[in-house]
């Protein structure tokens, strides 16, 4: 088989040597697949109450595959802000991690149970209010397509990319 001329082939993720990632796992409302919409404030009781370290990084949303841990969980204005590392000693994040970097895989997903809700009957949608989250996984098909792995962590960014990084986050 014939290599791709240079301009056909997809450009590799650049993923840390450490396994480190970030992105949204959802976004403040924005109806998912199922009709439900995260609002803002929806996730601040119960990452309080949890801390980071009691929410679980998971594939597919499988108890039985942790594939590293949370390092930064919090809300800002578009969603919840995700930051986690994958365990690259664990053969089933080593996966992960070059799924990511091809571009094979990066959707985020949150697993919850739900606390307080609100119908919103004229437009079908249910409004979640108050979240008790378990757990966030790299998943194939999110269920809120925009929830993405959406950065990988660098050494040293451009000073280009870290301001528009930053513009991204304060304006979205």
């Amino acid at each position: 088989m014939a290599a791709l001329p240079a301009a056909a082939t997809l450009p590799l993720r650049h993923v840390a040597p450490d396994g480190v990632f970030e992105g949204y796992a959802s976004l403040f409302g924005v109806p998912d697949l199922g009709r439900d919409v995260v609002m803002p404030g929806a996730f601040r009781e119960g990452l309080s109450r949890r801390g980071v370290a009691g929410i679980r990084l998971l594939w597919q949303h499988d108890p039985g595959e942790p594939v590293g841990r949370w390092l930064e969980l919090a809300e800002d204005r578009r969603g919840l802000r995700v930051r986690g590392r994958l365990n690259l000693a664990v053969g089933r994040a080593r996966d992960i991690d070059a799924l990511i970097r091809d571009g094979g895989v990066d959707g985020l997903s949150i697993g919850f149970r739900v606390e307080r809700a609100r119908p919103d009957r004229p437009k079908g949608l249910r409004r979640l209010e108050k979240i008790d989250l378990w757990e966030i996984s790299i998943v194939t098909f999110p269920m809120l397509p925009d929830a993405r792995v959406d950065a990988v962590k660098r050494q040293h960014l451009p000073l280009a990319q870290t301001i528009r990084r930053t513009a991204e986050r304060l304006f979205a």
